[in-house]
């Protein structure tokens, strides 16, 4: 007796089939594959539990010093209580800042989203709130409210806000390279060079970041390194000729002895300057590619 065994389902091609077929047919027979929610990583949960016990031990063991106080003198009670309200409250706006520019990266997110799937509705909304805090994006608000379409917005902003942006990144990462330039120029050692070097680029980082309306702390600035990371590989795609007439200067022997450390210098500056553009790729709230 013989047992049915059913066919795997199979991939019919464009050529074989019209498109609403090559949509649907391979999928017969086969169950949609439910991805359940990630939630919150171990890590994550870790760094959740030891902060709550770390501030919430403080917390409890700074009130008990402080009702101590009081019980010795009540001048010593209202002194100790200013002491920890100040540092508490240091400690609680620093974790708001953190916040809010991790959220702030979170709008820019949603606002590519937004223009990715044509919502103008959303993505005015969220164009508005990014262009609030940003000085040079003052001057445009009336006109991106009165946007009547996304095309519009999308060009009132190419045209005001985020060119003015693009063209103060691209000074920054000027200053920057001549800056990183000098210090490599005048380092002793290698090693030495890619301390400064990565210095400058942590500082360039946070500064076309402030730019954007960002005041990015650890977690924003690690974030933002991580997208940069990935659209540098777009911006220096531009630049690879560039990149290697550099490097080969830095390769051969009889220039490179010529030259000496100002090759080293060079690389580094042009590094800082896409790193510049990068960060600012990635604070975009239009993509170069959508826009």
């Amino acid at each position: 007796m013989s047992e049915t065994v059913p066919r795997p389902p199979r991939i019919i091609l464009e050529e074989e089939a019209g498109p609403a077929r090559l949509d649907h047919a391979w999928m017969e027979g086969t169950d949609p594959v439910v991805v359940p929610p990630a939630g919150f990583s171990t890590l994550s949960l870790l760094a959740i539990g030891i902060s709550a016990l770390i501030f919430g031990f403080s917390a409890l063991a700074a009130g008990n010093y402080v009702s101590e106080q009081f019980t010795r003198a009540p001048w010593l009670g209202w002194a100790t209580l200013l002491v920890a309200l100040g540092g508490f409250g240091t400690v609680g706006w620093a974790v708001v800042r953190e916040f809010r520019a991790v959220f702030r990266l979170r709008e820019v997110d949603a606002a590519r989203a937004a223009f990715a799937r044509g919502d103008f509705a959303s993505a005015k909304a969220h164009v508005l709130a990014w262009a609030t805090p940003i000085p040079l994006a003052a001057a445009a608000l009336p006109a991106l409210r009165e946007a009547p379409d996304l095309p519009a917005l999308r060009a009132l902003l190419e045209a005001g806000p985020l060119a003015a942006l693009d063209a103060d990144a691209r000074a920054l990462g000027r200053i920057a390279a001549m800056q990183g330039f000098a210090a490599t120029a005048i380092s002793p050692s290698p090693s030495l060079d890619a301390l400064v070097v990565g210095w400058r680029g942590l500082r360039l980082v946070r500064q076309v970041a402030a730019l954007h309306g960002m005041r990015p702390g650890i977690a924003a600035t690690a974030s933002l390194l991580r997208r940069a990371a990935f659209d540098a590989a777009t911006v220096a795609a531009t630049e690879v000729a560039t990149d290697t007439a550099v490097r080969a200067i830095v390769t051969n022997p009889l220039i490179g002895h010529v030259v000496g450390e100002a090759a080293t210098g060079a690389v580094a500056a042009r590094r800082l300057i896409t790193l510049a553009r990068a960060t600012a790729a990635a604070c975009r709230i239009v993509p170069r590619d959508i826009a």
